[in-house]
């Protein structure tokens, strides 16, 4: 039996290749799979003697760890004009894969993180969790790779003075901690992230009520009295809130608060992504896919578009606020920022502990001292509850007890303020 064609040839498009339809009866024709193009890889060997070679943030240049030879590195600094992509399967489709150079992956049974190092780093320990349960594996060139890069402006060796004069900070905190600085192995990261841009046009509607005040008579009291009453009526506005270099972070082994207790970064400083920046250092390709961290940023922007919108209303008096946001000129980056990340650990428990490669800027978490706490907490309240107690009891003195009150209630204003400083500070 003879059927009539699916669709006219003339129309498909010369470079669509017919594939497997999931529905009975239909034809599908797309383009052709994608073919990776992956450049040659690179491997930073110092052409003057062979050794390894690793990228110096002080020189600014790889570096020969045997002979001490510099070679530059060929990258143009572009800043926050970094060229931005758009959110379409072409674009998505030509984005280069891998690192570009040659790399092995290693990865934490512990954790699950997946870190790349160079080919002949022989690495023991995860940098996210402290553990030595990791396994090399030959890195696959699957994930985009990153256009934009920061190279590290702080050395490794820095990074223990930093890390003591932020463990000393605060009082709340044990006084032997600053001892975990000294024995701290910090490794060099960089770690992925996305940056979007976006303008939401958010059209608002909603009934927003006016004061004002009118003269009534009051049957009850037999005279005239004024008071509030409030007139609704429904306005409807719109406002275009723009979003330029939304920083979002791509791993998942790095609670996001304590990351973005490291910023700002300077995106002035911006290069294109040259593989001879990672000789040497560690990296981490992106964790939290294009798609996803898109979908966050999106409900933010959204969120914040929707205060923008609702500040535009002149009244305290507002009832059934909705909004239409509508996203426009949708971009991203992939890039890659430099971070010294390290664990430690106190009491049995593990910390992490991060500093900023480019700014120097420590963050991360640190235990509390509850019993230096607890013991200022009652000497703030204790005394006042003493002189309070003797003014009642033994010398029957009214104004030594109200004295005493009014220690109480001070100390107690003041242990609270204590306790909510030191509470914000655990759950930071």
């Amino acid at each position: 039996m003879n059927s009539a064609p699916l669709a006219s040839t003339s129309l498909i498009p010369e470079s669509f290749t017919r594939v497997e339809s999931k529905l009975d009866g239909i034809t599908v024709y797309a383009p052709p799979p994608r073919v990776e193009q992956i450049p040659q890889a690179q491997n930073f060997k110092c052409p003057n003697c062979g050794a390894t070679t690793a990228f110096d943030p002080r020189a600014g240049s790889v570096t020969c760890t045997n002979c001490g030879s510099h070679y530059a590195i060929h990258a143009q600094r572009v800043g926050q004009n970094a060229n931005q992509f758009e959110f379409t399967l072409d674009v998505v489709n030509s984005t280069p894969r891998g690192w570009g150079s040659t790399r092995r992956d290693l990865h934490c049974e512990n954790c699950g993180a997946t870190t790349s190092v160079a080919p002949t780093e022989l690495a023991t320990t995860c940098p996210f969790c402290g553990s030595n349960r990791v396994a090399a594996r030959t890195a696959v060139p699957e994930a985009f790779q990153p256009r934009y890069i920061i190279p590290f402006k702080i050395e490794r060796a820095e990074c223990a003075a930093r890390a003591r004069a932020w463990l000393q900070r605060g009082w709340f905190y044990p006084r032997d901690l600053v001892n975990v600085a000294y024995s701290a192995q910090f490794t060099g990261i960089y770690l992925s992230f996305w940056t979007f841009h976006a303008v939401v046009n958010t059209q608002w509607r909603a009934q927003v009520g006016y004061e004002r005040r009118e003269n009534y008579f009051d049957v009850h009291d037999m005279k005239f009295k004024t008071r509030t009453v409030i007139d609704w009526r429904w306005e409807q506005g719109t406002i275009a809130v723009p979003f330029e270099n939304q920083l979002d972070t791509a791993t998942s082994h790095i609670p996001a608060p304590l990351l973005e207790r490291l910023e700002p970064f300077d995106l002035d400083a911006l290069v294109t992504y040259n593989p001879a920046y990672l000789a040497g250092w560690r990296a981490q390709t992106y964790e939290i896919s294009l798609n996803d961290a898109w979908d966050a940023a999106r409900a933010r922007m959204r969120e914040h578009a929707r205060t923008q919108a609702f500040n535009q209303i002149d009244s305290k008096h507002v009832r059934n606020f909705s909004v239409n946001a509508a996203f426009d000129d949708e971009a991203w980056r992939l890039l890659l920022l430099p971070v010294f990340l390290t664990t430690y650990r106190y009491r049995d428990k593990i910390y992490q502990l991060v500093i900023n490669g480019q700014t120097g800027k420590v963050a991360g978490d640190k235990p509390i001292a509850w019993l230096q706490v607890w013991l200022l907490v009652a000497a703030l309240v204790v005394p006042g509850i003493l002189v309070a107690g003797v003014g009642l009891i033994f010398a029957r003195n009214g104004a030594l007890f109200l004295a005493g009150g009014i220690l109480v209630v001070l100390g107690a204003l003041i242990a609270v303020a204590i306790l909510q400083r030191v509470m914000k500070a655990s759950a930071a």
